[in-house]
């Protein structure tokens, strides 16, 4: 069935069909205004779990404000792209507050007056500490990949921002894992939350996985020969340090592909650019470190190479979850020492 709310026209522009697991459990609980505790893997379309309904919320209260938290910049952009090709026409409006940016833009349009804002904690922080954003309205609070967040250090922004919303609010928190630090922060802040779990503990059926056995030092000629093979038309690798990125980078260029980078020292701008470049096809392979890991949809990438062996299984199935995607067939190739 398609979905049976006020953004359904939204829904069907954007090419929605019908709702994806995670989407189909947690719509009804969202618009009915319950906490949710939404437990799902990268990909399994949990964006618009939260924001179809959300809109929907809004819609039919304009009086209604939204904070979405986000542990990666280009997470947060992600989302407030899906907000704008969901809202188009509805006259609700949001702003992406990230660091790396103009700050001075984004307080601009929140002081314009927007129904969501969607942000990094770092960033998020900042502005209520300049007092240019009150949450003391935000009767809606969504953290996405609240795991990620925790494993970059962001526990007091989270706390610090969660405790500036509305009293009565609800509150939607989305993880790929359930770990300790999870299960308190869930105690915390969640009010008999409904729990949803779509993670099946295994990697995508659509991704074919194999191993590529090479010695060292011929590694990037292994590397060049599989990235000339025909099928080979959209790839993500992956290394560990972001020195071995920029390394990787030029040794492709050198060698005539069209190739891009990003890790964590990169400026944001540059970041954004060479994404742009890679969704539109302009360079088909990016070189990134586990930044581009968790939750960027990148569509129609045919390959997943992880030229480092990734340091656990969840690290592996999340960078290898960026292709296979929806119903689309991947590969994941992994080096290994011969």
């Amino acid at each position: 069935t398609l979905f049976p709310y006020t953004t359904l026209f939204r829904s069907k522009h954007k090419g929605f069909a019908n709702p994806r697991p995670i989407q189909d459990q947690a719509i009804p609980s969202v618009l009915k205004g319950m906490d949710v505790f939404g437990l799902a893997n990268t990909g399994t379309g949990k964006t618009a779990a939260f924001l179809i309904p959300l809109l929907d919320k809004v819609l039919k209260n304009k009086s209604e404000k939204v904070i979405v938290m986000a542990p990666t910049r280009e997470l947060a952009m992600q989302i407030e792209d899906e907000l704008r090709g969901l809202a188009k026409g509805s006259g609700l409006y949001g702003v992406c507050v990230v660091g790396g940016m103009p700050i001075m833009k984004q307080i601009r349009e929140i002081q314009h007056g927007v129904s969501f804002v969607i942000g990094t904690p770092g960033r998020i922080t900042d502005l209520i500490n300049r007092k240019v954003l009150d949450l003391a309205n935000y009767k809606s609070v969504v953290l996405d990949e609240a795991d990620r967040m925790l494993d970059m250090g962001f526990i007091d922004d989270m706390k610090f921002v969660i405790g500036k919303t509305h009293a009565d609010r609800q509150t939607l928190f989305f993880s790929a894992t359930l770990s300790p630090e999870i299960k308190k922060l869930t105690g915390e802040f969640l009010k008999d939350p409904v729990f949803i779990s779509v993670v099946t503990g295994e990697t995508s059926k659509n991704i074919d996985q194999d191993i590529v056995r090479v010695q060292s030092v011929n590694k990037l000629d292994k590397l060049c020969e599989i990235l000339k093979e025909e099928g080979t038309d959209k790839i993500l690798i992956f290394r560990e340090m972001k020195h071995a990125v920029d390394t990787l980078t030029k040794d492709l260029a050198k060698a005539g592909f069209k190739v891009g980078c990003i890790h964590g020292d990169k400026r944001s701008r540059d970041r954004i650019r060479t994404l742009d470049l890679f969704k539109q096809d302009k360079i088909n392979i990016l070189i990134a470190t586990d930044v581009a890991a968790r939750g960027l949809d990148i569509p129609d990438v045919t390959h997943v190479i992880n030229y480092d062996i990734p340091q656990n299984y969840e690290t592996y199935v999340h960078r290898i979850g960026r292709t296979g995607r929806g119903d689309k067939k991947g590969t994941s190739l992994t080096f290994v020492p011969a």
